[in-house]
């Protein structure tokens, strides 16, 4: 019986790394992994990750590889995680990879003209510049217990951060809590502003005007809910939901919030405390994010034999394979953002 270490080797993950006692355990682990070239990957040993989280405790946790996290220690970018070959390199790329915060949101709705203005939504010129559109909102909350939430502010952007729309909004059930300390939104700002629908049908008309507009955004279900609206599950893209941004836990993922994804990957600080939030900054920094996962270099998959996936009546077949041409036949479980750039 062949039990050595040698043996294991031959059956290791060629994404990952797990080693394996039968080939037919590797089959069956790349069946449920959805390994594919899209996933992180780290610039020293080439170990495949499920997110930019796990890669970035594979580098920088508890219990880095020490080979791996010595190199990245010297010259590895802490946003992007990428490697580089000297540290002059290095400078130079963080001049691009880290960014500044937004430019100052517009002024106080309540100032002179633009008091009227917020009313109707201050629009920003230029046109929707771009494919992609991001949305975010402020909620005030309602109920006897205040935790419904109810949008009150609303911010959209085009790619190159400029508003396109944004606006108070009047809900149609009364008001509990204004959550002042977070929001900045004060009973008179709402009373003279548009009602859902009126910004409902604003946003609606902005999307329209480009029939394959991609909206972004971070927790875009919960913004949309609270609108009263929807957009083709085909053409969102959410922050808080794609897989390389979320954390994970063993097999486990779940959402990371803007502010963390903010001051990790773009590096700068959203959403700090005492701070009153204004959705522009929202928008931008989904925008930013989405646009730097979109830029990603685009890994083209084979066509034929190799997209055939696993069937489970070709075990034999797949047993006799390599790590390798079983990683080639590999896909995600989701939709590569880097797909969205023309590839």
């Amino acid at each position: 019986m062949d039990s050595s270490s040698d043996a294991h080797r031959r059956n290791r993950c060629a994404a990952c790394y797990r080693e394996f006692n039968k080939m037919e355990h590797l089959v069956d682990h790349m069946r449920a992994s959805y390994h594919s070239p899209h996933e992180p990957r780290c610039g020293v040993c080439g170990k495949r990750c499920r997110s930019l989280d796990a890669l970035r405790d594979h580098l920088t946790g508890s219990l880095p590889k020490p080979a791996c996290a010595a190199t990245f220690a010297s010259r590895g970018c802490n946003l992007c995680l990428a490697v580089f070959s000297s540290s002059g390199a290095l400078q130079s790329h963080r001049n691009a990879c880290q960014l500044s915060r937004a430019p100052p949101h517009p002024p106080h709705p309540m100032q002179g003209l633009t008091r009227s203005m917020s009313r109707m939504g201050v629009q920003g010129g230029g046109g929707n510049g771009g494919t992609a559109v991001a949305l975010g909102c402020k909620m005030v909350g309602g109920g006897s217990d205040r935790t419904l939430d109810l949008c009150a502010r609303v911010c959209l952007v085009n790619e190159h951060e400029t508003i396109l729309y944004e606006s108070f909004i009047k809900p149609s059930i009364p008001v509990t809590h204004y959550r002042y300390e977070s929001t900045g939104i004060r009973p008179e700002y709402l009373r003279d502003a548009p009602t859902a629908k009126q910004a409902r049908r604003r946003i609606q008309d902005i999307l329209n005007e480009k029939t394959t507009a991609i909206l972004v955004g971070h927790g875009l279900e919960h913004d949309l809910e609270a609108l009263g609206m929807d957009h083709p599950a085909q053409l969102k893209r959410d922050t808080a939901t794609y897989p390389p941004l979320m954390k994970t836990s063993g097999r486990v993922m779940s959402s990371n919030s803007l502010r963390f994804l903010t001051r990790n990957c773009l590096g700068y600080e959203i959403q700090t405390p005492g701070y009153q939030q204004h959705p522009y900054d929202d928008c931008v920094a989904a925008m930013r994010i989405y646009r730097r996962m979109r830029g990603l270099k685009h890994v083209e998959e084979k066509k034929g034999e190799e997209g055939e996936g696993f069937p489970a009546w070709r075990q034999r077949e797949l047993e006799r394979m390599s790590p390798k041409e079983l990683l080639r036949r590999s896909k995600p479980d989701y939709r590569c953002w880097c797909l969205d750039d023309g590839h």
